[in-house]
């Protein structure tokens, strides 16, 4: 590229973080479009020999974000990762807080806003896992509740004190049944439309419903609020597509006394085409004082990002683990670095796309994937997101 891209790139960068009221008023973007990633697997691949190319050059791979005009990264963080998710890892624990702090600081130095999940769990919380950390396990509600409190106030006062503090703070990954299962677990009343997510989430006993849901939600809330005050707060929902299960859930929270700015949303398949522009145009009308955002996507990368600009409560995107996830932005050996787009409607075959967790398992065992060696820059999606951020006026 030539120099004058890269300043006005590195421009556009100084604009989207440029000090604006963190609260705007019903729900607009407190911040300029958020181009974003979800990036946390970057260090675990580059401690296995992973490296980084844009047009034949090695870089650091936060420095091919910024010139592909991205200006928004993000990280998740687990409570125990070495009991969990990294359990047997070499060069762990990987998503810990300590790691998550370095990582962080490296996003901050490179210019970047910083949006932080917390997984309330030792590994995966999604929509169909929300298991409690080890040391949580065996706690009453009331203590349950109180931990929710005292660990995120704890984990954001220890990043706030190393300079590392996220510019949004995200509690909970894709809880849309709820979280800390089973006394936080919210049996689903709505169909999804997936006859594989409904037969798991319509027959669930011993759940503690949407009030306890509410109350661990609202710990994790008063302890961010206090530590990290003027910081936007989020929570998650993973059926961007589907209106009525969204409505039902904000609805419930909202009556609830959850107190948030907005809500994350994953997009990863539609049930018919229009179902995500429809979710986004509904909760705008219902929900003014909210903003929301695109948490998790992959592919339709440009059209999904144009329905949410389009809303002035639209604060932006992040593509999940484009390095190396369905359809990265990288190439491996000349071939997507991940699966490749799936299916975008529901109707072209259920699949892994929707990210429920309730798809068929694979027929074998996979073989495990090494994450190191050579990633190049896919320059066909590199080029669509430098138009993306000129078209946003994230760059110039």
């Amino acid at each position: 590229m030539k120099a004058t891209r890269r300043q006005a790139i590195a421009g556009g960068a100084a604009l989207a973080l440029a000090p604006l009221p963190a609260r705007a008023a019903k729900g607009a973007r407190p911040w300029p479009y958020l181009i974003g990633a979800d990036i946390s697997w970057v260090p675990e691949d580059e401690f296995a020999g992973a490296t980084y190319y844009l047009d034949g050059v090695k870089k650091d791979p936060l420095a091919i974000f910024r010139e592909a005009g991205f200006n928004a990264l993000k990280l998740r963080l687990f409570v125990d990762p070495a009991k969990g998710y990294s359990k047997g890892k070499p060069g762990g624990p990987w998503c810990s807080l300590e790691q998550i702090t370095d990582f962080s600081l490296r996003i901050k130095r490179a210019g970047f806003h910083l949006s932080t999940t917390l997984h309330y769990s030792d590994t995966w919380a999604d929509p169909q896992h929300q298991n409690k950390p080890a040391a949580w396990a065996d706690l009453p509600f009331a203590k349950l509740v109180d931990t929710v409190h005292r660990y995120t106030a704890d984990t954001w006062a220890a990043l706030k004190k190393a300079g590392a503090a996220p510019d949004l703070a995200i509690l909970g990954n894709e809880t849309t049944f709820g979280m800390l299962w089973p006394e936080g677990r919210v049996p689903l009343t709505i169909p999804t439309g997936n006859p594989q997510t409904d037969d798991v989430h319509m027959k669930v006993t011993g759940a503690g419903g949407y009030d306890r849901f509410a109350a661990l939600l609202k710990a994790g809330v008063s302890a961010t609020r206090a530590t990290l005050p003027g910081v936007p707060l989020a929570i998650h929902n993973h059926l961007g597509r589907h209106w009525p299960i969204v409505r039902h859930w904000t609805d419930s929270l909202i009556e609830r006394g959850v107190d948030f700015d907005a809500l994350g949303f994953s997009c990863y398949q539609q049930q018919a085409e229009g179902d995500w522009e429809r979710t986004f145009a509904e909760f705008a009308r219902r929900y003014p004082d909210k903003g929301f955002f695109a948490i998790e996507y992959s592919s339709r990368k440009r059209y999904l990002n144009d329905l949410v600009h389009a809303r002035a409560n639209g604060w932006g995107s992040y593509i999940w683990e484009p390095t190396r996830h369905q359809e990265a932005i990288f190439l491996k050996g000349g071939v997507s670095a991940g699966e490749g787009p799936k299916p975008n409607l529901l109707s072209q075959g259920i699949n892994s796309a929707e990210a429920p967790g309730a798809a068929p398992a694979p027929p074998a065992p996979r073989k495990p994937r090494d994450h190191g060696g050579r990633y190049d820059a896919d320059p066909t999606f590199i080029r669509l997101y430098q138009k993306m951020a000129k078209d946003y006026g994230v760059t110039q």
